[in-house]
């Protein structure tokens, strides 16, 4: 069946319309003379249709503010059990699934298992959270933009009914003017219109009726609250994005360069500072535990940026200095929204590069020194009239259970080089020559018996310590990219407007209408009853109408 929305002044309704959209005039006859329900002044919403199909059924499921609540505290619990336990990336190189079991015993063993050591990047947590920005992007449109026409489209001469039917209304004769005559509908009008005016109103008049409205604008600020908060859902969504939010803790070692993930940049640590508290300087507490209290842990940090070749495992990067920065505690590295924050340290003596020198054992002949790095060695060097080149080198040596050598990892712990010398008295393609740094390997894996004849003539040693570069700390920074959280600030700007909006500020109208020297007047307000009434009451005082406020107010009868 088709349903009748036309209203009897001509004006066709939607259908779902509570009140008509032109005069006013409630379109059905249920609820007698209770206020009427000025939600949304009476405007059909798309969530009130009538035998909805598949997208109305999910389009409704969005716009519910049951839903919507139901949502909102789901993911406040999903938030409180993330922060039972530390999350998983707050550790340093530990195995999440042995520290909680170790830690926290079986619940914390079970926490692991559900998955909660990771809530945030969760996949149910995300989808929430995409929820509940559809609901407040649905809620909005199904809400503001109904409001919007009605609010648009207000007719000065309301209809009666619609006039008496709310919540502070009154009604009665006009006053008499002051010579004792009956005041005429226009001039009592025009008084009313200017006591209104003062009090801030925008008031418009048709004849013998009136709408005076302030504030208006604050209606809007629970949908621009809401525009504030889908900003900012999506902002935290964005940081799913590759290389919009990053928060690691990485290890950098003196004199190392270390690619940061998902990132083209480079840091380098080119030393380590630390320095402890004199015993004079602690407390006795302190003394008494007889441990070493660090005072400054400093990183001096060259940040690079890869031009070319950045992603090509065959080819070395082609690196830019672009920031140089010392990092402490508390004053992070900052460059083009990358943070590197001083986290911790950690002894950890590491060979970096040798200067040895090539020399004749017999004479004692000394030939020439060369830098050697244990990161990324040359192809080739040169000592003196000796050319070595390199043929292998294993950061960790050590033999397989068929003797063949190998490396355990890339961490130079146990490194060893072969070369192939040429020279004079040398083959013109070289002989093999094994060199390790560090003498307790050449004792180790005897280097002199592995070397032969020529182990006897040439040697590569170190001369003293000064040759030597080692690694005695590494720094651990905690690296943050987050490009999302500009638009994460501007949302929560936005949204805190709205709702300064809504608070601070109420929607007031009031109607009136003269009809045969009877006054009819309504009143409504979205919020403070209280100071409508009072205004009310002030308009209809310097008007001639003695009355009480508290007469003013409609009451519900309960049914």
């Amino acid at each position: 069946m088709i349903q009748n929305t036309k209203c009897e002044c001509g004006h066709q309704n939607h259908v779902g319309t509570l009140l008509c959209e032109s005069c006013g005039k409630p379109l059905s006859d249920e609820g007698g003379s209770e206020p009427l329900e000025m939600r949304y002044d009476g405007v059909a919403r798309r969530s009130q249709r009538a035998n909805p199909g598949v997208l109305d059924r999910v389009w409704n499921f969005f716009s519910s503010v049951k839903i919507a609540v139901y949502l909102i505290a789901i993911t406040l619990l999903g938030s409180i059990l993330g922060t039972v336990y530390p999350q998983e990336n707050t550790f340093l190189n530990i195995d999440p699934a042995v520290y909680y079991k170790e830690t926290y015993g079986t619940t914390g063993y079970i926490y692991y298992l559900l998955g909660l050591s990771h809530t945030f990047e969760s996949w149910w947590f995300i989808t929430l959270l995409f929820m509940i920005g559809t609901s407040l992007v649905v809620c909005s449109l199904d809400r503001v933009l109904p409001l919007y026409r009605a609010l648009n489209k207000q007719q000065i001469r309301k209809h009666l009914s619609f006039i008496t039917r709310q919540k502070v209304t009154f009604t009665g004769p006009l006053p008499a003017a002051d010579q004792g005559s009956v005041q005429t509908p226009e001039a009592w009008t025009e008084q009313a219109a200017e006591v209104l005016r003062k009090q801030r109103y925008r008031v418009h008049t048709d004849g013998t009726a009136l709408l005076a409205e302030k504030n208006r604008f604050s209606r809007w600020g629970p949908y621009i609250n809401h525009i504030g908060l889908i900003i900012f859902l999506g902002a935290v969504l964005m940081r799913s994005i590759p290389g919009w939010h990053m928060d690691q803790h990485i290890a950098f070692p003196e004199g190392k360069l270390v690619k940061i993930p998902e990132t083209p940049y480079y840091l380098k640590n080119e030393k380590f500072t630390l320095e402890f508290y004199k015993p004079e300087e602690m407390s006795e507490s302190f003394r008494s535990k007889g441990q070493d209290v660090p005072k400054v842990f400093e990183t001096k940090a060259v940040l690079y940026k890869c031009k070319a070749d950045c992603d090509d495992p065959a080819k070395e990067p082609v690196l830019e200095e672009v920031h140089r920065q010392d990092i402490v505690v508390n004053k992070p590295l900052e460059y083009n929204g990358l943070l590197a924050y001083q986290f911790d340290f950690k002894p950890s003596p590491t060979l970096i590069s040798v200067k040895p020198t090539l020399k004749n054992k017999q004479t004692g002949e000394t030939y020439g020194s060369f830098e050697l790095p244990m990161n990324k060695p040359a192809e080739s060097y040169s000592a003196g009239p000796y050319q070595l080149k390199m043929k292998a080198y294993f950061p960790e040596f050590a033999l397989d259970d068929k003797g063949v050598p190998m490396t355990k990892s890339n961490e130079p712990k146990a490194p060893a080089f072969v070369f192939a010398i040429s020279g004079p008295g040398l083959k013109a393609e070289g002989e093999p020559y094994m060199y390790f740094p560090r003498q307790v390997d050449k004792v180790n894996f005897r280097q002199d018996e592995i070397n032969g004849a020529l182990g006897t003539r040439l040697e590569l040693s170190v001369g003293s310590m000064a040759d030597v570069a080692i690694s005695e700390y590494v720094s651990y920074l905690n690296i943050r990219v987050d490009r999302a959280m500009p638009y994460i600030w501007v949302g929560a700007a936005i949204s805190m407007i709205g709702l300064i909006m809504g608070f601070y500020w109420h929607h007031r109208r009031i109607w009136l209408r003269i009809d045969n020297g009877q006054l009819a007047l309504g009143a409504h307000t979205n919020k403070n009853w209280y100071g409508i009434r009072k205004e009310v009451a002030q308009v209809l005082i310097k008007t001639g109408i003695d009355i009480d406020p508290k007469t003013l107010e409609r009451k519900v009868i309960e049914t």
